[in-house]
């Protein structure tokens, strides 16, 4: 609650970012990130759309406050799960209004999918690839449980009924896990149980045009860099049962020659990932509009 206040108040284009989200949706989304009277927040039906509105409208103070086309300052652009629609805004293929109602869209119909209670996630801690990929199988018994996020090495989050999901943490003792949490979330993202949730999603991008984008964006599920329009909408379909693979995205960035990345929006989470990573990289966060100051002083 609050994210986004002070970059809000502080810049027109800022504003007008919220506003265009506000006006796209029909709603006041505004007044719930800033607000949340009702507990509307943790809704991801509004987190999806806030997150995105947070990082375009700091987005947008770097390119008209601070002169700095996003094509300047980025040879790549990327986004952990509904990051990449931020992403694919920030870099010309999907207008901001349709991004926000594809947000939207997509935040009900993966709320919708599967129903309370039947499914999980649990961060795995502390493991390699190949033994979660063990424990999974090993925990299925017939149900769904599959590797949702491939974060950073040693923090792998997986997906899928809540028995099995369940199961898994068990098991993950067996292999050695550091920790084994059951998160706190409304769905089991990233897990074929997302099935329903695809399905909306494709009538969905019926509806909207993907441009090409300006920079590639390194695709989540495939790691592949894509600037074509018509493959961007095609990967976010293969996004919403797939796995979100955030730690091979930060090393294909880095084989290809990047050497600094730059977390645009709400938190600091992905610059922590990306130290632990790939620590060769430098890794900025900007939230707030010192980070913004700061950066434009020294670009």
């Amino acid at each position: 609650m609050g994210m986004g206040r002070e970059v809000y108040d502080t810049f027109r284009c800022a504003k007008d970012v919220f506003q265009e989200v506000d006006d796209a949706l029909q709603q006041n989304l505004t007044k719930v990130i800033f607000e949340d009277p009702d507990n509307e927040l943790v809704l991801t039906e509004n987190t999806q759309p806030a997150l995105m509105t947070v990082s375009i409208a700091l987005m947008r103070v770097l390119e008209k406050e601070g002169g700095l086309a996003l094509s300047q300052i980025a040879s790549y652009v990327a986004g952990h799960s509904l990051g990449q629609y931020t992403a694919l805004c920030a870099a010309g293929s999907l207008s901001l209004s349709d991004t926000a109602r594809l947000l939207k869209i997509r935040g009900q119909a993966m709320q919708k999918a599967v129903p309370l209670g039947e499914g999980a996630m649990a961060a795995l801690l502390g493991l390699e690839m190949d033994n979660v990929e063990k424990i999974v199988q090993e925990a299925a018994h017939g149900q769904v449980c599959e590797i949702a996020n491939d974060n950073s090495p040693g923090q792998i989050v997986i997906s899928g009924h809540q028995q099995a999901v369940e199961r898994a943490i068990e098991l993950s003792k067996e292999y050695g896990a550091k920790r084994s949490i059951l998160l706190n979330v409304s769905a089991p993202f990233h897990c074929t149980l997302m099935k329903p949730a695809q399905d909306r999603m494709k009538e969905a991008f019926q509806e909207v045009v993907f441009k090409d984008s300006i920079l590639p964006v390194i695709d989540n599920t495939s790691v592949d860099a894509i600037r074509k329009g018509e493959h961007h909408a095609s990967q976010l379909m293969q996004q919403v049962t797939g796995r979100v693979r955030w730690r091979e995205s930060i090393m294909a960035m880095a084989e290809r020659g990047v050497a600094a990345t730059i977390e645009i929006g709400a938190g600091k989470v992905l610059t922590g990932l990306t130290k632990r990573i790939a620590p060769s990289l430098e890794a900025f966060a900007l939230n707030t509009p010192y980070d913004i100051e700061s950066f434009l002083k020294e670009s």
